[in-house]
């Protein structure tokens, strides 16, 4: 149960709503790929001109020095208002904090500032075609150069925003006789370098969310290093911390709204098939499960507590809850649900890429199963073991 606002909180909230009712007529239509790139960063200025973006980023770093329950303050008055988010949620939601964490003064200098004002927007360069859930099997290679500078050799896969993005994060092996989770670098990336290309991902609903990244001798200088040569296996997961818990708590902003759901039912005059009924009734429970643990965990946040691997089936919900509404919608509208721009059409379109984002469903269920339930590891099948030897 979320409980009631502070005195300060109610301030806080007092704030926020006057201020986007300034701005209300300034905000683009949608927040969805189809719409002006230049109109949603203009769109995230604006905010963070009020101080209402990366409210929970220390205040030597242009945030307001505030928690994560003002963050979902924020959250909460422009749901309220009905207007969009900001543009760049992987940089402010992820890629900022860890920079925050592990990047140099000077780095900092340079980046945070135009980050959070949507000057300059963000990607992060971490899976690879052959890469994904296990991500220290990547193979991205980044040599060491006689100049002390290094150059980028590799292929990066499901990038979200390259392809309008100004600078990206990539994580790259510098030392191949390491083991795989060690001899990791993390980089900052010019998106613009020569010898970097971004190739679209068309999707069923002709939008590009998620784009290939081909890097040929890319090179970097020695002040590109984040958090030092060999220690990108720990950035890489203060990154993918922040983004299981950005994904888990923005439902909102991959399409799932309860209410429109409802609206489509009742549209649909299915209301009274009691199999609707059901499955309306499961999505409900699951959003309003997500929309409590969510909340619990920027409660732990707020409170200093650093929150364990059970985050991950936050994230879980919230994709079988992307799914099932996609599906619901398009079962209750039919093929126009698919037409370019529909709701329906992007829900059914993101979901997939989505159970692939901050680790998949699979490999968070296993997390799990072994670090929050106990479960033994599942056995691993010996080639040379009869089938009828196998447990179970």
């Amino acid at each position: 149960m979320k409980p009631k606002d502070t005195a300060e909180q109610a301030a806080f909230r007092a704030e926020v709503r006057d201020y986007l009712a300034q701005i209300a007529d300034q905000a683009p239509e949608s927040a969805t790929e189809s719409a002006s790139v230049a109109a949603r960063a203009a769109w995230q200025r604006k905010l963070a001109e009020g101080g209402f973006v990366g409210v929970a980023w220390p205040a030597e770093h242009g945030g307001r020095g505030l928690g994560p329950l003002e963050q979902m303050i924020v959250d909460d008055e422009l749901e309220r208002a009905d207007l969009p988010g900001i543009l760049d949620f992987i940089g402010i939601g992820m890629l900022g904090p860890a920079m925050i964490v592990h990047a140099s003064e000077q780095q900092q200098h340079r980046h945070l500032g135009p980050l959070l004002h949507a000057e300059e927007v963000w990607c992060q360069l971490f899976s690879e075609p052959a890469a994904g859930s296990d991500l220290a099997g990547i193979k991205a290679r980044a040599k060491l150069s006689d100049g002390g500078g290094w150059t980028i050799d590799g292929q990066k896969v499901w990038t979200t925003n390259a392809q309008f993005a100004s600078y990206g994060m990539l994580l790259a092996r510098t030392d191949t006789s390491a083991i795989k989770h060690r001899g990791l670098t993390m980089f900052i990336v010019a998106m613009d370098s020569a010898g970097l290309e971004v190739r679209p991902l068309r999707q069923i609903n002709g939008e590009a969310h998620f784009n290939e990244v081909f890097l040929d001798g890319v090179e970097l200088p020695a002040d590109a290093v984040i958090g030092g040569v060999g220690n990108g296996w720990k950035v890489a997961l203060t990154v993918l911390m922040f983004e299981r818990m950005a994904i888990s708590g923005h439902a909102r902003s991959f399409g799932i709204e309860l209410d429109a759901v409802v609206e489509a039912v009742r549209d649909s005059g299915r209301g009274d098939d009691p199999i609707i009924r059901r499955r309306l009734a499961e999505l409900a429970v699951d959003l309003m499960a997500l929309s409590a643990a969510s909340k619990e965990t920027l409660f732990a946040l707020q409170s200093g507590l650093t929150p364990g691997p059970e985050v991950g089936l936050q994230k879980v919900t919230l994709v079988e809850s992307t799914t099932a509404a996609g599906e619901l919608g398009i079962d209750l509208y039919g093929p126009e649900a698919l037409v370019a721009g529909n709701r329906w059409a992007e829900t059914t379109a993101f979901a997939p890429g989505l159970r692939s984002a901050g680790g998949s469903n699979e490999i968070l269920a296993t997390t799990i199963g072994e670090r929050v339930l106990g479960l033994p590891p599942e056995p691993r099948l010996d080639k040379n073991v009869a089938f009828d030897q196998l447990p179970g």
